[in-house]
């Protein structure tokens, strides 16, 4: 929860404005600032001040006990031009919270955490529990000394700055120095010289199968993973998920174990445990469940390593143990996220695909559309482009980067999955990298926006390109859409090489529709350079079009009004407006 607190008419104005966006994330605390100050910051994760930042700062200071704890606040001036992440930069989320702010509000973020300021990914934000010296690592990341990264495991990471780099294969173990380690070992202080700052990032590597007899106490559960993952010498805080059997997906002693150790209770069916090859398969829970194996085989069926074999729990009392689990490091897996960029306005690209172009250490894209983001992505991104036709080889080039454990985007036009890259990225994806979809604003929206309100029933989109479609395929589906008396929006339209696609397809289109059928033009939809026109089916003149331009072609009941193309929606009340509900 976000608390909203103000003192004056023109911070309460602002203050609503955000609580108008965010209703179900904020609360406005009304009453005396000081109090409503103090009630805030006992009761939510984050808080928004509309009052000059040393009001708030002699507010808070006696409310602060520890940066992991205390929610970030973000203070906004009384014109409100700028949201100033105050404290909690990072662990209270205030710096993202500012970003946020600034964006309702029409304001400036004010960010000065070093990392944020000049693009290095503080290690706290990686997504992945830190532990060690994160202040002394930083500032050897900032101060552009040697950092070395030790990936035990192979975790997909937001590019790091050229100062990280891994040691090479011979190179003597503890060398000393500032260090990034990703594990999810128990490490001690043994190969890191006193003095020389380490940070540990945890990556979600493990997978603990627990099996339990009815009735098992949340305690001997809880118990019996904690010590197998400290006899292991692993970190409980690399625990990703409790994986089980589906007859025991209501057990109570498993889901409160789950619930006290934040992570999910996976389940799996019997037979898919029984397909899974075990060291240790038993006859009790093949006749209990349908299955020789509970523990093992559901860590296993993730695939990876078995790291602790089934264990049972110890009972004081002697009596016969009611739980078993074992410990899988399961593969690590590629993120491959693919983000589609809007029809290149810099406005239109949502914040999702910012986010993740900025998380992403590896971008694979078309060199044009690489040049529109290139000063969104962060410092040490490794840039993989290509010309026009290489759309396969980016596809697969992005697959294989994933597969390495690398976070990657592969970015398209407009939206990624209409005309663009999803398609063969996905064709080539199996499920041993995580996938992410990311929407775009397409060509065919962008446009009709510019035109007023083409699509304003059914509508479809066709491509007149017949590099990867037989001209037959498309012309089959652009009588279709006539017939139906569909709104047809024409991609790829014509280029130099294929000039005879889109008079044949307007033709097929005139035989069931008026010559006076609207028609609009837009090329370079959104960009500076862009232009558009409406004009109807017998005046468009084919040439005009290129393949930057979408073509879209009215129905039957498409009119243009006030020099706009409107499609009726087609409820009756547009019949009988005296009507209307």
């Amino acid at each position: 929860m976000i608390g909203l607190i103000s003192a004056t008419a023109a911070g309460a104005v602002a203050a609503q404005r955000l609580a108008s966006a965010w209703p179900e994330r904020t609360r406005v605390y009304e009453g005396p600032v000081r109090d409503a100050v103090g009630r805030a910051f006992g009761e939510c994760e984050q808080v928004v001040c509309f009052l000059a930042t040393g009001a708030v700062v002699r507010l808070i200071a006696p409310l602060l006990a520890d940066k992991g704890t205390d929610p970030g606040v973000v203070c906004v001036d009384e014109g409100g031009r700028f949201a100033v992440s105050l404290v909690g930069g990072h662990a209270g989320g205030a710096n993202a919270l500012a970003v946020e702010v600034a964006e309702v509000l029409g304001a400036e973020p004010v960010v000065t955490t070093a990392t944020d300021a000049v693009g290095v990914p503080g290690l706290d934000t990686l997504g992945l529990p830190v532990e060690g010296d994160v202040a002394g690592v930083s500032r050897a990341l900032l101060d552009g000394e040697s950092v070395e990264l030790d990936l035990e495991i192979a975790w997909p990471l937001p590019p790091l700055p050229s100062n990280v780099r891994r040691p090479a294969p011979d190179a003597p173990a503890g060398r000393g120095g500032p260090a990034i380690v990703v594990t999810d070992r128990v490490l001690d202080a043994g190969g890191q010289p006193a003095g020389d700052a380490r940070v540990v990032l945890r990556p979600p590597s493990l997978v603990v199968g627990v099996g339990a007899s009815r009735g098992a106490p949340v305690d001997e559960v809880l118990g019996l993973i904690e010590s197998a993952l400290r006899d292991a010498g692993l970190s409980p805080r690399s625990l990703a998920e409790l994986a089980t059997v589906d007859a025991k997906a209501d057990e109570p002693g498993l889901v409160e174990a789950a619930a006290r150790l934040g992570v999910p209770l996976v389940t799996h069916s019997a037979e898919e445990l029984a397909a899974v090859e075990v060291p240790n398969p038993s006859d009790a829970p093949l006749a209990a469940v349908g299955t020789p194996s509970v523990a093992e085989a559901a860590a296993l069926v993730c695939g990876g390593e078995l790291l602790v074999p089934k264990r049972k729990s110890e009972r004081a009392d002697g009596r016969p143990a009611m739980a078993t689990c074992a410990v899988v490091r399961r593969p690590a897996r590629g993120r491959l996220a693919v983000v589609g960029l809007g029809p290149g306005a810099r406005d239109l690209l949502t914040p999702r695909a910012k986010a993740e172009l900025r998380r992403a250490s590896v971008l694979v894209g078309l060199d044009q559309y690489v040049d529109q983001i290139r000063d969104l992505l962060r410092p040490g991104t490794r840039i993989l482009e290509s010309g026009l036709g290489a759309e396969e080889e980016r596809a697969r080039t992005a697959v294989a980067e994933a597969r390495r454990g690398q976070a990657v985007a592969l970015i398209g036009s407009g939206d990624a999955g209409v005309y663009a890259m999803a398609s063969p990225a996905l064709a080539e994806a199996s499920d041993d990298i995580d996938v992410i979809g990311v929407p775009g604003v397409t060509a065919a929206l962008a446009a009709a926006a510019i035109l007023g309100a083409p699509l304003g029933h059914d509508h479809v989109s066709i491509s007149l390109s017949d590099l990867h479609t037989p001209w037959e395929v498309i012309e089959r589906r652009v009588r279709a859409a006539a017939e139906a008396d569909i709104v047809v929006t024409f991609y790829n339209p014509r280029s130099r090489g294929r000039d005879w696609q889109l008079p044949k397809a307007l033709a097929i289109l005139a035989g069931h529709r008026e010559p006076t059928t609207p028609v609009g033009v837009v090329r370079n939809a959104s960009r500076p350079d862009g232009s558009h026109r409406l004009t109807t089916l017998a005046a468009l003149d084919p040439a005009t079009v290129d393949m930057m331009t979408v073509v879209t072609v009215g129905n039957t009941a498409t009119r243009a009004i006030a020099g706009r193309m409107v499609t009726p929606r087609g409820y009756r009340w547009q019949e009988n407006p005296e009507g209307a509900e």
